[in-house]
């Protein structure tokens, strides 16, 4: 059996609309979500990237091709050299500055996702980490899909979070998508279904910490 990406989301089907769907999600497209929870988001999501950055440069080193390695590099590159920047610029239009990101105390959720994602890399390969970072990766694309198929998103000038959605329906972040399954789906073709099984576990580990991440703006806890 050959298997693609979208096996791993059918595996993991109720867990992952639960994330795609998520009322954090649901209340960012009807414009209602209350704004101190989208700070306290946007606040916890520049940390995430950090670690986001130190997973990119963990798969530079589990590269075993040169293809790979300047893949892992690219994307480290992305993320400390524009995004990072894009975020930090865009805190600062929700009155959130450098200083106060540079000093924020991480939440449980910030720190059980990355540390799993890195963590898993460790103990794993190269597919292991892209796996556990799918729903991050491919996730977030998901979402913008999702949310412009609903008939009570609202767009435009109306919704304080037009900017967020606009970012994820990009054509360069779709493209990072498409990108990324196509890797996943040549990886996950030579598979073996006990090793399949193991993917799985870690796919839906991820998407439940990522449902925690959800809620931890909701909650705006730490």
């Amino acid at each position: 059996m050959s298997y693609r990406f979208s096996d791993l989301t059918q595996a993991c089907q109720d867990d992952w609309r639960a994330y795609i769907e998520h009322d954090f999600v649901r209340q960012l497209g009807d414009g209602t979500l209350e704004q101190d929870a989208f700070r306290h988001y946007l606040k916890q999501d520049y940390l995430f990237l950090i670690h986001f950055g130190r997973a990119y440069a963990l798969a530079v080193y589990k590269s075993r091709t040169l293809t790979d390695m300047r893949q892992a590099h690219d994307g480290l590159k992305a993320i400390i050299d524009l995004e990072l920047g894009l975020h930090i610029n865009y805190c600062r239009e929700w009155g959130i500055s450098e200083a106060e990101l540079a000093a924020l105390p991480e939440a449980r959720a910030t720190m059980a996702y990355t540390r799993y994602v890195l963590d898993t890399g460790n103990r794993g390969d190269l597919l292991d980490m892209h796996v556990a970072l799918a729903p991050c990766l491919v996730g977030y694309a998901v979402v913008a899909d999702w949310l412009n198929s609903r008939a009570d998103t609202v767009r435009g000038e109306a919704n304080p979070y037009e900017a967020w959605i606009a970012m994820y329906e990009s054509d360069e972040f779709q493209a990072a998508r498409r990108a990324e399954e196509e890797w996943l789906n040549a990886r996950l073709a030579d598979v073996t279904p006990a090793r399949f099984e193991e993917l799985v576990t870690v796919f839906r580990d991820a998407t439940r910490l990522e449902i925690d991440f959800w809620q931890m703006g909701l909650d705006r806890s730490l």
